[in-house]
């Protein structure tokens, strides 16, 4: 099976912070996978509050949109929603291709 890739093109000034950015976005599927095991919403509503903030922020938009819908499915207790995004999520890390302008 052939990922599709989704190339997203970021400001040259933070070539040196996307590494470690992308790398606390798939520690965050992880983590959200644990906290959803624990039941505890308002860890996943502050973990997703945070990748809404900041994705856009380094040039991701989607991974502040994704951050968004975790935010408010925690708030709504919907924790198959939540699974669901951090597939997404992960989904999404998999496939981008990351361009410096």
């Amino acid at each position: 099976m052939t990922v599709e890739q989704e190339t997203v093109t970021v400001d040259r000034d933070l070539a040196d912070l996307i590494p470690g950015f992308m790398e606390r976005r798939r520690e965050d599927v992880a983590r959200l996978r644990k906290l959803l095991a624990c039941g505890d919403m308002g860890q996943i509503r502050m973990c997703g509050h945070s990748m809404k903030g900041t994705g856009s922020g380094y040039g991701f938009g989607e991974i502040s949109a994704i951050g968004s819908e975790i935010e408010q499915a925690a708030v709504a207790g919907e924790g198959g929603r939540i699974s669901e995004l951090a597939d997404r999520l992960e989904a999404y890390l998999d496939k981008v291709v990351i361009r410096f302008n």
